[in-house]
């Protein structure tokens, strides 16, 4: 099969790759649509030492697995666990010991024609959810996860740094709450997409110190961090929600003072993130900024990087 395969920091196209054989209790799934994210590009930068098949963002069909799955559309949470540790038997599989991640640790990702995961770990897309969509159903659910964490009220004056592909899911999914929000960035076209549904947002420079109960630093750059925090009024939480590819410098004795609560976010539940697409409560398509076959995957990635794009879809047949 076809795929794209990341080794020693260098995309390939590599058209050799074999259809992996699901093992018991896995699923195969002929991927449809895969979606380029952060993670990937900070993977091919170094981030983390992987060797494999690129992509976690994916919408596939059933082709081998049990009758009540075949040829259903299908999305996948990317953690697999092995059930029986210790984060396992407490019900946090996402922080499993010996865990395989898909396209990010031990495990070949949705940049190709076919993957495997789990029977668990796949949820199947409504019928009146777009398979564009769908391919938004884990970053969704990665946004969705502050507000497990977080309780998040109308009361609360809550920031969001970042107007990228997270910063934007992350606003419309904290708008829901009907916190009093605000998102700035770089980017106003890209900000434009937030104001078009009534989301205030604003320039970075808008932000005042101090005066904000939540944070969200969607940004994975010192800047963005800097802002988050001195906007923070005491007993603030500072949610960091994004790859920080590097060292992170920060005045420790400040975050002391103030008692800040500091909070790292990652993966999240698919299930209500399907929910808020079927519902028609996310709107995900001015996101998408193009979509290529994947014969074209290199080219696809060049875009990706490029400034001002958001997302950016593999189309697998």
């Amino acid at each position: 099969m076809k795929g794209i395969w990341l080794e020693k920091n260098q995309l390939q196209l590599r058209t050799d790759l074999p259809i992996p054989q699901p093992p018991e209790g896995e699923i195969l799934v002929k991927v449809l649509r895969a979606g380029i994210c952060n993670t990937d590009l900070e993977l091919i930068r170094g981030y983390y030492p992987y060797q494999g098949v690129l992509g976690h963002e994916f919408v596939g069909i059933v082709v081998e697995g049990p009758k009540h799955l075949m040829n259903q559309r299908v999305v996948g949470e990317i953690n697999a666990a092995c059930g029986y540790c210790r984060f396992c038997l407490q019900g946090k599989p996402t922080h499993c010991e010996n865990r395989t991640v898909l396209g990010i640790v031990n495990r070949d990702g949705a940049f190709a024609e076919y993957l495997c995961l789990p029977e668990k770990n796949l949820h199947v897309v409504p019928e009146d959810v777009t398979t564009d969509a769908a391919t938004f159903t884990e970053p969704i659910a990665a946004a969705l996860e502050i507000q497990t964490q977080v309780k998040v009220t109308p009361e609360d004056r809550v920031l969001v740094v970042g107007d990228g592909k997270l910063g934007q899911l992350i606003g419309q999914t904290l708008a829901l709450t009907g916190c009093d929000l605000l998102v700035v960035g770089r980017h106003k076209d890209k900000l434009d997409h937030l104001s078009a549904r009534g989301i205030k947002t604003g320039l970075a420079n808008i932000v005042q110190d101090r005066q904000f109960d939540i944070a969200v630093d969607c940004t994975g750059n010192p800047e963005g961090f800097s802002i988050a925090r001195r906007a923070l009024r005491p007993r603030g939480i500072l949610v960091l929600k994004s790859t920080y590819a590097g060292n992170l410098s920060l005045d420790a004795s400040a975050l002391v003072v103030d008692e800040i609560t500091l909070i790292g976010s990652r993966c999240g539940e698919f299930a209500p993130a399907l929910e808020l697409l079927a519902t028609n409560q996310i709107d995900v398509t001015p996101l998408i900024h193009g979509t290529y076959p994947l014969s074209q995957g290199l080219i696809a990635f060049e875009k990706a990087q490029s400034k001002g794009v958001l997302k950016i879809l593999l189309e697998m047949n």
